[in-house]
């Protein structure tokens, strides 16, 4: 019964500790976040544009040895997965230092999967050996899970930045009607105007 339990509750803590974040990255500046990792771990690094401009970002993840590992420019969104071949600090940054006045928001997260810390034994009893598939099973649903939570998250970010774009597209229209009705109504008026003068008949006293 215990064997089942834990790591279900495992895997409920891990479901719940894996979450995205949100940054603003104001002009000509760069926000840095770093990981310290063990060699072999593998990084997933998660992000999209939610605000601001032209929703781009330049995007740049170091090694501890300095090396770059990524460098891309002006990009929206993406997810991005590699291996950590060494131990130490991984620094990923986002910069905005193209942009002249406007601030970006990024939602982003960083997942990190440790490597294997012990290999199996050959002597190990059938209970221990279950004990240890069944973690192995509930580490991959967390892993799967946590996927799917931040599909869905970036999922929302999009539909809410899609639902603004239509909002403010719709309401550049009906501005762009009124002014076009106001114009149409102002241009009636002055044919009117200079109908009746022209045609208007002077006596000449």
């Amino acid at each position: 019964m215990y064997s089942v339990v834990l790591p279900v509750f495992f895997l409920a803590c891990l479901v719940s500790s894996s979450s995205a974040y949100f940054v603003t990255v104001d002009a000509h500046s760069e926000e840095c976040f770093h990981e310290n990792v063990v060699a072999n771990s593998k990084l997933g690094l998660t992000f999209e544009v939610a605000e601001g401009g032209f929703l781009d970002i330049d995007i740049k993840v170091t090694g501890p040895d300095g090396r770059s590992l990524y460098n891309g420019q002006r990009e929206t969104n993406g997810k991005y997965t590699f291996a950590a071949p060494n131990d130490g600090k991984y620094v990923y940054c986002f910069g905005n230092k193209m942009s002249t006045m406007t601030p970006k928001i990024v939602m982003f997260s960083m997942d990190v999967i440790k490597p294997n810390e012990s290999p199996k034994k050959d002597n190990e009893d059938s209970e221990e050996a279950t004990h240890e598939k069944l973690e192995t099973m509930v580490e991959q649903l967390s892993r799967g899970l946590s996927s799917v939570k931040h599909e869905q998250e970036y999922m929302e970010v999009r539909e809410r930045i899609h639902r603004q774009i239509n909002e403010n597209t719709n309401s550049r229209v009906v501005m762009w009607a009124f002014f076009e009705a106001a114009v149409l109504v102002t241009m009636t008026v002055g044919q009117i105007y200079y109908l009746k003068r022209f045609f208007e008949v002077r006596r000449v006293v």
